[in-house]
């Protein structure tokens, strides 16, 4: 019950994150100022540290979500949150390093990451151009 109730609130975070870069709102007045990189920063950690949770949550459960190769039963839940979130930022950001490779569940949940991380900058800049053209 809590492993569902984590799950579902770490959606809803990542939807709200999402959803800010999505709605009409003028940060600041300027194409490229400060205050929007850190709005995009801020948005980027979010889900990047949402996804690492849902990651170590679905671990922690005894879900496969990465090979075996990579994280033993042993392991820490720290352990798990580094690799976690590792995982999270490279997926997030770039196409990964292969270095850790997801399996069962956690492919959907990487695919999904991904599609959101190449989505945000696309976002980010059409809103702050059409803001800019109001």
């Amino acid at each position: 019950m809590v492993l569902y109730t984590s799950l579902i609130l770490i959606i809803i975070c990542i939807i709200s994150s999402i959803r800010i870069v999505f709605t009409p709102y003028k940060i600041k007045g300027k194409f490229v100022s400060f205050e929007n990189f850190l709005f995009l920063g801020a948005i980027y950690a979010t889900i990047m540290i949402s996804f690492g949770l849902m990651y170590a949550l679905l671990e922690m459960h005894h879900y496969q979500v990465f090979d075996e190769h990579y994280t033993t039963e042993k392991e820490s839940f720290l352990g798990r949150l580094e690799t976690s979130l590792y995982f999270s930022a490279i997926t997030l950001f770039s196409v990964g390093y292969g270095d850790i490779a997801p399996i069962g569940i956690g492919r959907v949940i990487a695919v999904s990451e991904a599609l959101i991380g190449y989505t945000i900058p696309a976002a980010f800049v059409a809103r702050t151009v059409l803001d800019n053209k109001r």
